[in-house]
Parts: structure tokens; C-alpha cells; sequence
């Protein structure tokens, strides 16, 4: 089982209590077992020169889920979210942090329990 509850933070979001997930964006940050408002920190830190995407997948060889956000050139944001055993492939364009770490993210890692 990848992630096996949700609890909310001090701040009222959302936390995945995933431990077998981390987040690692290209600027070499990484955060283990990340919850909405570390995803809202990592997305919000992205810029179109040197911190590009944050990739976050279950931290094991050969994930067969994960899910990505990069900085679009015009502005906003592109989530990518594959899952091989479900056959599931989707490209979003959104512009709100918190809707992705929230909705598009959280809620989607959430929902692969199983």
C-alpha cells in the first residue's frame, strides 16, 4: 500500500500520509513523504530557468506511477499523471499552486491506495 491515510495539517490542507512517496524537483530539492503544502512549496519555488519540474513518485526502482508539474514559458503550469497499472495517462494546464497540490496531486496519489 503506497499511501495509507490523510490527516490535516496545522494550516488545514491535506497530507498525504504516503511514505513510500517522494518529491524531487530539479533544482535538486527533495522531500520525502510530501505532504499539500510542501507540493503548494515545491511548485510555488519552480521558475522558467533553473527549477523547471518536480516529479513526484513512489520512492522504489521502476515506479509504475508518477506524476509531474512544470513551468510553462507563457505562464502556468503543465501536471502530467501516468499510472501503468491503471492505464491511465493525463496532461493538465492549470495556474493556481494550490489546485494542483491539492486537487491535481494530492488527491490523485490519494486515490492509488491500493
Amino acid at each position: 500500500m503506497l499511501i495509507t491515510a490523510w490527516s490535516s495539517t496545522p494550516s488545514g490542507r491535506a497530507s498525504v500520509a504516503a511514505r513510500y512517496y517522494c518529491a524531487d524537483s530539479e533544482n535538486g530539492d527533495h522531500v520525502d513523504d510530501p505532504s499539500e503544502d510542501a507540493l503548494f512549496t515545491l511548485i510555488g519555488d519552480l521558475n522558467d530557468s533553473d527549477n523547471t519540474f518536480v516529479v513526484i513518485q513512489p520512492d522504489q526502482d521502476d515506479p509504475v506511477r508518477f506524476a509531474s508539474v512544470a513551468v510553462l514559458d507563457e505562464g502556468g503550469y503543465e501536471v502530467e499523471r501516468r499510472d501503468t497499472t491503471r492505464r491511465e495517462h493525463d496532461v493538465t494546464l492549470d495556474t493556481s499552486p494550490d489546485r494542483i497540490a491539492g486537487d491535481l496531486l494530492t488527491k490523485w496519489l490519494a486515490a492509488r491506495a491500493s
